[in-house]
């Protein structure tokens, strides 16, 4: 079984989050960068556990300049084999999801695990985009996965519960929580990741959007106790105030 992950780096959530140029630009100076969560805990750990389980290999693909390195080699020390950099500079979904579509097309893998979203921009559609220009399955919000032969069964969030979903490889599948849980690279794991296979590609890169104005969430305004025998005044204010009404 060949299994590819893709991997980004998001800034640490303890991170000051300011901007640069203008707005126009988020400022990385001294920023602490991690493997994105929902690729590492949830995509990443359980295709290690497949691998385990079936046999085969797990790659890793990440879009990223050299600054990337660093996350890639702690997937590695997780449990992966090897890994993929493709080295341009992340701009948009769009691109970085043709991106990947291009290194995975000739890969055979049978299945692309992916992260619901990245915990910066929140986007959650890559994968989707993944599997439209592969013109493949998708399964996205997936927390389980099983697999037998060609044949995989996931569970997957859905309004009000649960889905179950049966599709056949290959396909790409977006990880929630539950998909796995969280693991520690060990010392042997981190030891050996710094001799595992990083192959970088070179690519074309081209972007569909551009990046106006970075701003920060308004800050909350203060807030207005209402006494609770008058709840005519607390209609008033989410009406005429709030605008919520």
């Amino acid at each position: 079984m060949k299994l590819l992950v893709c991997i980004s780096q998001a800034p640490d959530t303890t991170s000051r989050i300011a901007f640069t140029n203008g707005n126009t630009e988020f400022d990385s100076s001294g920023v602490q960068y991690i493997v994105n969560p929902y690729d590492e805990w949830y995509a990443l750990v359980r295709a290690i556990e497949l691998k385990e389980k079936h046999g085969g290999t797990v790659t890793t693909l990440t879009v990223g300049e050299a600054g990337c390195d660093p996350v890639i080699r702690k997937a590695l020390a997780i449990g992966a084999d090897d890994a993929i950099r493709v080295d341009v500079k992340p701009t948009d979904a769009m691109q970085v999801a043709r991106l990947i579509a291009d290194q995975a097309r000739s890969g055979g893998y049978d299945i692309i695990l992916c992260g619901k979203e990245t915990i910066d921009h929140n986007g959650a559609v890559v994968p989707a985009m993944v599997a439209e220009m592969l013109d493949c399955g998708f399964v996205s919000n997936a927390t389980h996965l099983d697999v037998a032969g060609s044949q995989a069964t996931l569970k997957r969030e859905a309004a009000g519960g649960e889905e179950v979903v049966g599709i056949e490889c290959p396909f790409v599948l977006s990880a929630a929580k539950g998909m796995a849980e969280q693991r520690i690279p060990n010392m042997r794991g981190i030891m050996s990741a710094r001799t595992k296979p990083l192959a970088v590609e070179s690519a074309e890169s081209t972007s569909a959007t551009a990046i106006s104005q970075f701003t920060l969430p308004p800050e909350k305004g203060a807030c207005k106790m209402v006494d609770a025998d008058r709840p005519e005044e607390l209609i008033r204010l989410l009406r005429e105030e709030a605008k919520a009404i």
